[in-house]
């Protein structure tokens, strides 16, 4: 069996002496695993380094064969990420959020997204929403989607300024107001309507909105800590 693909190379892990086992993201066929032969040479290191996108194809007996993978590089993004601690962090992080997704299960728009944001990471306010909208289209293809184009309560998409921490529905200031101090706030830039820009603050609260139902419905679960990149990505965001 044969494919061929561009990927986008989130991770590697020795294999035997001069192999190694490359972990890719495809559009088509999502987050895949295959052997390197000579992956620890020093013709292919540079190129096996996270955020770099290639040209992989990738050949087993049978489908569900680990089978192994031909690289053919195509952009160099690695030694850029490594320069800034937003970079280093930013894609570890983001691979780690993809492993949170079945193996081989196809996610376009969190390829196509993944890409953009490698592309970005060099400037922080613009890669700063990139990544918590990465969460949010996260959330939703593991089937925790949050709902905040209208309140849960009304069905109004105006002053929609805070999230239900039970559902993760939106709900109206007015609709609200008497369970405000049990509600979570939703940042105004992520309403249909947006009332303010990402600025830090925003930006913060929306990170925090977001790292909460990830904690509930897939760290805490799976019984797996917050990826230290997350808290990496926050740091230097704060330094700003």
């Amino acid at each position: 069996m044969e494919w061929r693909e561009e990927a986008i190379i989130l991770g590697v892990k020795r294999h035997g002496e001069t192999s190694v086992i490359a972990e890719v993201m495809t559009r088509e066929r999502g987050r895949h695993l295959g052997i390197v032969r000579g992956g620890r040479s020093r013709r292919q290191q540079p190129v096996l380094q996270p955020g770099n996108q290639v040209e992989v194809t990738w050949r087993a007996r049978l489908h569900e064969h680990m089978g192994a993978f031909t690289l053919e590089p195509l952009a160099f993004r690695a030694a850029r990420l490594m320069e800034t601690a937003l970079g280093l962090n930013g894609v570890q992080l983001l691979a780690a959020h993809l492993r949170l997704l079945p193996e081989r299960d196809p996610h376009p728009r969190l390829y196509d997204g993944l890409g953009v944001i490698l592309d970005h990471l060099d400037g922080k306010a613009g890669a700063a929403e990139l990544i918590l909208r990465f969460e949010i289209a996260l959330l939703e293809e593991l089937g925790y989607g949050l709902d905040l184009e209208r309140c849960a309560a009304t069905g109004r998409r105006e002053e929609l300024v805070y999230v239900s921490p039970k559902t993760g529905r939106a709900v109206s200031r007015e609709a609200g107001a008497p369970w405000a101090d049990k509600l979570l706030p939703l940042p105004g830039f992520l309403a249909p309507q947006p009332a303010c820009d990402a600025d830090p603050a925003a930006l913060a609260a929306g990170f925090r909105l977001t790292g909460y139902f990830l904690a509930r419905h897939v760290w805490e679960p799976r019984g797996i800590p917050e990826p230290d990149a997350r808290f990496g990505v926050l740091a230097a965001l704060a330094r700003g």
